[in-house]
């Protein structure tokens, strides 16, 4: 399996009351699919997994699988404090059908890199599926370096790095590591287009939740090669990734995704969009539709 292109980590729709809503996630999926969305993942960060009971994630994981049936790769977001249940955890989601896991760094216990090394390789080698590796040391507290992900890259079943951290010189440590077996992504929507332009082989995206196909756009133009058609589409969205960044994810997002009818709120301890960035959100809605018919336009 390759990963490149449009990744989208999925947020979760509640119900009024507070139940995953079925029916508005698989309206989000078929979106992602007739926007041409390359790979999606499932109880990522986006997804709200520590607020996910097992019976419910195996149920969300299970469905999307079902849905996909093969047409585009399901990541499941696993990635616990503890090597061992996180190898379980990834022996899970391979018996429910996903297609690699998303494995974020241990939050919480900031291990070494001797330690990361060790718990990677471990993870690789005993849970069942392939492993993308995720960085993100703002909600972790530990930060993978590149030079450790250079050495996990070799491991067969590590098969890429979604990395988070926003810095030019971060993408640019990790690029000579990209191979046929190993892919870079971006894990940064604002910076994502510098970092395909650099080499970099797609983005897991937040802002993809709500422009699909703009995003598919947009790593179709950089990825061939076309940074002045990429660049004048990425500014374009630059309000909406300003805006996902206005209060922690998912909360922007899922408050987009509300005023199409896809989702009713979040679970404690995140809390609602404040009412200060009520009014952007309802003004960027009128505008993520045009960004989106636009984009079916020019990819026709």
């Amino acid at each position: 399996m390759r990963l490149s292109g449009s990744i989208t980590a999925l947020a979760t729709p509640f119900t009024a009351a507070g139940d995953i809503d079925f029916h508005a996630w698989e309206r989000l999926l078929q979106a992602q699919l007739d926007a041409g969305t390359q790979a999606v993942v499932v109880a990522g960060s986006t997804g709200e997994a520590a607020a996910l009971f097992d019976d419910e994630y195996d149920r969300l994981l299970s469905s999307a699988v079902a849905f996909y049936a093969g047409r585009m790769p399901v990541l499941a977001g696993t990635g616990q404090s503890n090597t061992a249940k996180t190898i379980l955890f990834n022996r899970r989601v391979a018996a429910l059908g996903a297609d690699a896991a998303l494995v974020v760094t241990p939050p919480y216990v900031r291990p070494t890199q001797a330690g990361l090394l060790a718990h990677f390789r471990a993870v690789a080698d005993e849970g069942g599926l392939p492993v993308v590796l995720y960085n993100v040391p703002g909600r972790t507290g530990c930060d993978l370096l590149p030079e450790t992900a250079g050495e996990l890259s070799l491991h067969p079943d590590i098969i890429g790095i979604k990395e988070a951290r926003a810095e030019e010189d971060r993408m640019q440590a990790l690029l000579p590591f990209r191979r046929e077996g190993f892919a870079v992504l971006s894990g940064d929507d604002p910076t994502a287009v510098r970092a395909m332009l650099a080499g970099a082989d797609g983005v897991i995206s937040v802002a993809s939740n709500v422009v699909p196909a703009a995003f598919r756009r947009l790593c179709d133009l950089a990825l061939g090669g076309d940074a002045s058609g990429a660049q004048a589409l990425d500014d374009a969205l630059a309000e909406l990734y300003h805006f996902l960044g206005a209060e922690p994810n998912p909360i922007p997002v899922k408050a987009l995704l509300a005023l199409d009818g896809i989702g009713h709120g979040l679970r404690l301890p995140l809390q609602p969009l404040s009412s200060a960035h009520a009014d952007q959100a309802r003004r960027l809605h009128g505008l993520v539709h045009q960004f989106e018919e636009r984009s079916r336009a020019d990819a026709a």
